[in-house]
């Protein structure tokens, strides 16, 4: 038999492209070669095309950051990560302390980790402590919706969509002004305004009550109650029409989620008809708003995730997702933030679902959580630069 030392550089390049994130995190550490192979911009874009979106969670609380903790869940390998905790002290001169921002400035979208006023900062979600600040927003705001996008090389200057939330100044905030879109320039360190979102979103126009997707070109906001939904054209800078995108009658809300192909609605029908309360995906066609149903989450998964037959129980679910990925999880502490996970086959378009583990133990009890679904690069895992690692549990 041939040792695997006497493989060539690029049979060995081979084998580790069939192996999950974690078993890669552990490989990289075996030899020189094996760290060069793997931490390459070449492997590390190969293998991010086969990595399906991991789950993150970031539990805020209220009284002490050094309760905070942060999470990732890997559906390919099934194992949740811990990762590196953010510091009770700023350590950089260009960012205010960040852990006395007001909790509802704090997001997290496709990778990064952001606090949007009083001053916007941001941060790759495995550096904690390398937070970058921006110049200032022209309207500092609190629980916006947020983009990330390329103009470039994907990952190289990444632009951040700011839009509508709540106008923060000082301590006090504005929930009457419509905000404008803010688009940020990474080359040139401006923001850029645009046309607010419609007047027909004034009722609710921050993250509580809207979703968003980011989806060929267009950065897609969506009433999760009003099933209202209006596009933003992040090349000619301008709102479409706002039209009612309501996937069934007896929808009671729905997230919308970029998906490989299309976008997707998920959300909670209580019909009679179907015999009460369901979990339901649907396709929609970005061409024609035409929606079609997938599939619903079985019965038995959905209600394994509550206690009670409060008819109000169903409120604490969220969902994220993308590239065929659906998340679905309770924000609610009371069974410790249970979750579960939807895998959409692009090519016959049916859905496979499955509990997610238990999160780690410890869990501590969060007075807010943050999720969201984005895919991971080994490049940020495994860069020179970066002196963080996942804790695998």
């Amino acid at each position: 038999m041939t040792e695997l030392s006497h493989l060539s550089t690029d049979l060995i390049e081979l084998i580790l492209s069939f192996l999950p994130i974690p078993t890669l995190i552990r490989s990289s550490t075996v030899c020189k070669l094996w760290h060069s192979i793997i931490s390459s911009a070449s492997f590390s874009k190969t293998n991010n095309n086969k990595n399906k979106p991991w789950f993150f969670l970031h539990g805020i609380h209220n009284i002490s950051s050094k309760n905070n903790q942060s999470f990732a869940f890997d559906p390919t390998s099934n194992s949740w990560f811990l990762l590196p905790t953010f510091p009770t002290t700023s350590t950089t001169t260009t960012t205010n302390n960040h852990q006395n921002q007001p909790n509802n400035s704090f997001i997290g979208t496709k990778g990064f980790f952001f606090i949007t006023a009083p001053r916007f900062c941001y941060t790759r979600i495995l550096r904690p402590a390398s937070w970058h600040a921006t110049s200032p927003l022209h309207f500092s705001r609190i629980n916006p919706l947020l983009g990330v996008f390329n103009d470039d090389e994907p990952g190289l200057h990444p632009n951040f969509i700011v839009v509508g939330g709540v106008k923060f100044i000082g301590n006090l905030v504005d929930i009457e002004d419509r905000l404008d879109v803010e688009i940020y320039d990474p080359v040139q360190g401006t923001w850029e305004l645009s046309p607010p979102l419609p007047a027909d979103f004034r009722s609710g126009n921050s993250s509580s009550s809207l979703s968003s997707a980011m989806f060929k070109g267009r950065f897609y906001v969506f009433g999760i109650y009003s099933c209202f939904v209006a596009s933003f054209d992040l090349k000619q800078r301008n709102w479409s029409d706002v039209m009612t995108l309501r996937p069934h009658p007896a929808v009671v809300f729905c997230f919308l989620i970029p998906s490989r192909n299309h976008l997707v609605l998920a959300g909670v029908c209580n019909s009679s008809v179907q015999g009460g309360c369901s979990f339901n995906l649907w396709k929609v066609d970005e061409g024609t708003m035409e929606v079609s149903e997938i599939g619903a989450m079985p019965r038995e998964l959905l209600y394994e995730m509550f206690d009670g037959d409060e008819d109000d129980k169903f409120a604490s679910l969220k969902c994220v997702g993308g590239d065929d990925v659906v998340y679905v999880f309770n924000e609610d502490y009371h069974r410790v933030y249970p979750s579960c996970v939807c895998e959409i086959d692009a090519d016959s378009g049916r859905c496979s679902w499955r509990r997610v583990p238990q999160l780690p133990s410890p869990v501590n009890k969060f007075h807010k959580v943050i999720s969201f679904c984005s895919t991971l690069s080994l490049h940020t895992i495994l860069g020179d630069d970066d002196d963080q690692h996942l804790q695998i549990q």
